[in-house]
């Protein structure tokens, strides 16, 4: 079996669409598939192609034995909407560049990530052009979420016409993959004809190396992410104060938000907060071993949006603090993976707080973060499953 991946993100870059992606082509790779990636020029967060790649239009690599393509694209995290529009036309536009490669490669499939809906129509056309099936690999529902976030008016020309090629884009897929529940009965409701569930997941044997932290007096509780808006972790800092709490709250990761949140600990040196620096995706389950609990927030909640620090929490037997609502929430508190709390409700999350400093509950939930990453939510496992379901579709 022959697919190739089209992604506009993708190692060396940080984050969790990049880290499922890479080990998803790694597995279906060790299984006998031959996988190859077309992606970008890594940019993302800085919105800057990094410096090993500026001034190329294309260039090909070897990851992990996997061959990389890469073609140019408008590099930027700008907030505004032209410079983020252009961003994504843009490598819409190079990616077409790839069709003698596919032509000759003769895929079976190809896989795309999608949002940006321009990407997937880009994979459309190559697919067409090509002679493979085309897979539309939905991690993020648009235009939903862009209305849902305010970033567009759900009674205007845009949204009506994005929600048209959404539906148009699912209709003319072999399949569609969704990373959470709520994804995939969404899709199904607006047009595929297959829908399949492949969530992030974590892979644990990546944890078993590593040492629990010798017990504390002190909650060490552990972020590590990126640092933007949706996450809120500044307003965290502003509105907790864990050293009142018996609790230190520890940083990792880069972002938007993260000169603000220096600054502030800079200025508030006795509320038990610590900024580490960003850390890359071999360094998690280091890190994370040296914590008691995982503090994971969700600002505003988007829906099908699962955020992949539960999976990685899970694997490292670490309790969850949920600040927010969705999917993510329900797999928390229904796997009893830790404490859930309503977004930006500091009250309550501070009484989470309190209830994660009880050791005896923590070592009870540590067990069920353990059983559930090694069974109900490992990634050599769905990965597995998705080769089968390939198969079965070819």
């Amino acid at each position: 079996m022959k697919l190739s991946i089209i992604t506009q993100y993708y190692k060396p870059e940080m984050g969790a669409p990049q880290n499922r992606l890479y080990e998803m082509c790694a597995g279906l790779n060790e299984l006998g598939a031959d996988v190859s990636i077309l992606t970008a020029m890594p940019n993302y967060p800085t919105g800057k192609i990094f410096d090993a790649y500026k001034g190329r239009f294309t260039c090909d690599e070897t990851l992990d034995g996997l061959t990389v393509k890469r073609y140019w694209l408008f590099a930027s995290n700008s907030r505004k909407a032209l410079p983020r529009i252009w961003n994504m036309i843009s490598f819409s536009v190079t990616i077409l560049f790839s069709l003698h490669y596919l032509r000759k490669r003769r895929n079976d499939f190809i896989i795309v990530e999608s949002p940006p809906l321009t990407l997937a129509v880009s994979a459309w056309i190559l697919a067409k052009l090509s002679g493979a099936k085309l897979i539309m690999n939905v991690s993020d529902l648009w235009p939903l979420s862009a209305k849902e976030l305010g970033a567009i008016s759900g009674d205007g020309m845009i949204y009506k016409t994005l929600a048209w090629l959404e539906r148009w884009l699912y209709t003319h897929s072999t399949a569609c993959m969704g990373q959470s529940q709520e994804i995939v009965d969404y899709i199904a409701a607006h047009g595929a004809n297959c829908t399949y569930l492949f969530r992030n997941g974590v892979n644990p044997d990546r944890f078993n190396d590593t040492v629990q932290a010798v017990p504390s007096d002190k909650l060490r509780i552990v972020y590590a992410g990126l640092l933007g808006y949706a996450q809120g972790i500044l307003a965290m800092c502003e509105n907790i104060d864990f050293s009142a709490n018996n609790a230190e709250f520890h940083i990792y990761g880069a972002g938007g938000e993260q000169e603000a949140i220096e600054q502030y600990i800079t200025s508030h040196p006795n509320k038990g907060i610590f900024y580490h620096g960003k850390v890359s995706r071999d360094e998690i389950p280091a890190v994370l071993a040296k914590h008691d609990c995982t503090l994971i927030p969700l600002v505003k909640n988007i829906y099908g949006a699962v955020p992949s620090k539960i999976y990685e929490s899970m694997a490292a037997g670490l309790p969850i603090l949920f600040a927010g609502e969705g999917e993510g929430a329900r797999i928390v508190a229904e796997n009893q993976l830790g404490w859930v709390s309503a977004s930006k409700d500091y009250d309550a999350l501070t009484q989470n707080i309190q209830k994660a400093a009880i050791r005896e509950d923590r070592e009870n939930i540590r067990t069920h973060c353990i059983e559930c990453a090694r069974n109900k939510f490992n990634r050599p496992k769905q990965i597995s499953k998705l080769y089968n379901f390939l198969t079965e579709i070819n």
